[in-house]
């Protein structure tokens, strides 16, 4: 595979596997964005991920992969090194997909992160009764689903949707979702996509001895949230300042949130896997 002078001159680019070990690079209508690839295949299973070292090594590799009911673990890393060669040096943004017929497909994408503002000054988010068919399948089928809440939070100017059932804040649109009362830390556990960056969070919060409790956020409690946060795989740790109308705390990132930050960020540093 041909280099190229700026991994950041690539648009997103997908290969369909074969169990020969081979990608064949595929075409699309549309390339703009990994979801506009991912519209356009039948619908399945993906998993999305970025990587860290020059593409050598992704948080929670191994999690991403069990993602993929039928996957070949070992094919799929062959691939990963081999397709993420012109990307370097830099980082990728990659999502692995399955179909429900079982054909396997990679597309990668130049990593662009948040600028440094979403982490400094935090987001805004709104909340939404969009749910999930199955909350812990991470289907392609939702990209779709979701698309006019994408579309709407992008002409509002916000980061994020978070997804209301029974008056309690789940999950995140593409995130999961944390808070911060009274110095502890939660976070829902049943009807949510168990993200992959949620679990690194909540043992790098354990081992900085902050106490982890498992519970939606109501609606009603919004005014009594001293800090709150989204998790991802791409983005990690984005502090949230306001939700709908309501201001989180004091309106800033909070002290926990940055301690957590720091945290995630040296849990993932030592504990990326090689590719």
């Amino acid at each position: 595979m041909e280099n190229v002078k700026a991994y950041n001159e690539l648009m997103v680019k997908t290969w369909e596997l074969t169990t020969e070990d081979r990608a064949e690079e595929m075409p699309f209508a549309d390339s703009s964005s990994l979801d506009a690839v991912t519209k356009q295949l039948p619908e399945g299973y993906y998993s999305t991920f970025r990587t860290f070292d020059n593409c050598t090594r992704v948080v929670g590799l191994s999690a991403h992969l069990r993602r993929l009911p039928n996957a070949d673990a070992s094919l799929l890393r062959r691939s990963l090194r081999r397709l993420l060669e012109p990307y370097r040096p830099g980082e990728a943004r990659v999502r692995l997909m399955e179909t429900r017929q079982g054909q396997f497909y990679i597309s990668i994408e130049p990593l662009k992160l948040p600028p440094p503002e979403v982490y400094e000054r935090g987001v805004r988010v709104e909340t939404v009764t969009l749910q999930r068919t199955n909350p812990r399948e991470k289907s392609t089928a939702f990209i779709g689903a979701s698309e006019a809440e994408r579309k709407k939070i992008a002409r509002l100017g916000l980061f994020e949707a978070l997804l209301v059932r029974n008056g309690r804040i789940l999950e995140g649109m593409t995130s999961n979702f944390f808070y911060v009362r009274d110095g502890i830390l939660y976070t829902a556990r049943r009807g949510i996509l168990l993200g992959v960056t949620r679990r690194m969070v909540i043992r790098a919060a354990r081992g900085a001895g902050v106490e982890v409790r498992y519970q939606p956020l109501k609606l009603d409690q919004l005014p009594a949230v001293k800090e709150a946060f989204i998790t991802s795989s791409s983005r990690g740790i984005v502090p949230v300042v306001q939700i709908d109308d309501v201001t989180v705390g004091e309106g800033r990132v909070g002290a926990l949130t940055k301690q957590l930050s720091a945290a995630y960020e040296a849990y993932v540093r030592k504990r990326a896997e090689t590719i």
